[in-house]
């Protein structure tokens, strides 16, 4: 016994810390995360008492508190009210203390009574879950030193411990909002750290997740991939869940020449995704046609260019005072890129007037299709007849 039931080697038991831990990620990126938080998928309840159960003994996480913070988180996102932003607490403090400042969100009441409606009222949470984590954590112990012995148990038993505080309030909520690259240019700091999600399953694609919140599927791009929304079909395919919500897919209908509500509706569901191909075929395009007819030997205005492409794509409410003022000195000196940047604060500005009519919207699209195509910039102007063929479509789960 002193050796425990299973005896591996060396690797074995790294193998298994790792396959455990994983376990412990996928129950909170399906169970917590997008079941519980967002609504983005129904559980069947044989899934969801198993994912509560394996928190309990490998987290200590009441359910209540980890969606109440979690979709603060959201509402106040980069504010001084956001639980665990590094904009606002800095990279450190979030990456190595993130647990700590979740811990204390998760003892104030009026957070809990806000933001953590919905979740599991059961016998269970009452009686077990809520009031005792720590006989969770304390029967994992046990059956970790059962299973692989007391060495091999403990380091086991300490690595899932540390997983979750680390990966999960350390990385995803700290360098998800400090570091990496964006699909969506979203007011919030969000970053995708990696294309591929599968150490911490699927989370990795944060800056997808900020701007599509109440999906189940956190990949956007044809090479990324999300291993939990591989699991959430896995498990619909045997009735174990069932998804609610994916991202809007935008069509194109190259014979609709006219602005319409199905267009309006099109565009905004889509809008973080059209703002992304703005950038691509229209402000790229045009800050590429500057920088050809730019003389070579002027270095200034050469590095002016090069920082632009960059800003003129980014939310602006994320640049700095001396970035604004880089772009600002770009827009000033090449027309063309002052044009098309503010064609896309204009279009931005349509879909940000949330007490305005369908009918209004629909004005105002046509408005911004007519004067981009009076420009006569060539990329601004393809832009505008593309938007007019813009359509709804049913996103193929």
């Amino acid at each position: 016994m002193f050796h425990g039931l299973i005896v591996l080697p060396w690797w074995g038991y790294v193998v298994a810390a790792i396959a455990l831990t994983h376990v412990t990620i996928a129950s909170v990126t399906i169970f917590l995360h997008r079941h519980q938080s967002h609504r983005a998928l129904d559980l069947h309840p044989v899934a969801s008492h198993f994912f509560r159960a394996w928190l309990w003994l490998t987290t200590g996480m009441v359910t209540k508190e980890w969606a109440a913070v979690h979709r603060k988180h959201h509402a106040k996102v980069e504010t001084a009210e956001d639980p665990h932003s590094p904009q606002q607490h800095g990279i450190h403090k979030v990456l190595w203390l993130g647990a700590t400042l979740y811990h204390r969100e998760a003892r104030n009441a009026q957070t809990l009574a806000r933001y953590g409606h919905g979740t599991p009222d059961d016998w269970l949470e009452h009686h077990i879950y809520t009031p005792h984590p720590q006989l969770g954590l304390a029967a994992m112990l046990v059956i970790d030193l059962l299973l692989f012995g007391a060495a091999a148990g403990t380091l086991i038993w300490i690595t899932q411990m540390a997983w979750i505080p680390f990966w999960a309030a350390g990385v995803i909520n700290g360098i998800g909002h400090f570091w990496g690259y964006r699909n969506f240019e979203v007011a919030d700091a969000s970053t995708n750290i990696v294309p591929w999600g599968i150490l911490i399953g699927g989370e990795e694609l944060h800056n997808n997740h900020h701007t599509f919140a109440s999906s189940a599927k956190l990949s956007s791009k044809w090479w990324e991939f999300d291993i939990g929304w591989m699991y959430i079909r896995l498990m619909e395919a045997v009735g174990l869940a069932r998804v609610r919500k994916v991202p809007p897919a935008l069509a194109f209908d190259a014979g609709k020449e006219h602005i319409d509500l199905d267009t309006v509706r099109a565009v905004i569901a889509n809008r973080f995704a059209l703002m992304a191909q703005f950038a691509r075929e229209v402000l790229r395009a045009v800050h590429h046609e500057e920088l050809l007819r730019a003389d070579r030997r002027d270095r200034v205005s050469r590095t002016l260019l090069k920082r632009a492409r960059r800003l003129m794509v980014r939310e602006g409410r994320l640049l700095d005072q001396r970035s604004s003022e880089w772009l600002q000195r770009a827009l000033e000196r090449y027309q063309n890129l002052h044009t098309v940047y503010t064609m896309k604060q204009k279009l931005q500005d349509i879909w940000h007037r949330s007490a305005t009519t369908q009918e209004h919207l629909l004005r105002a699209l046509q408005d911004w299709c007519r004067e981009a195509e009076e420009t006569r910039i060539h990329a601004l102007h393809d832009f505008a007849r593309k938007l007019r063929g813009c359509t709804l479509a049913r996103t193929a789960a």
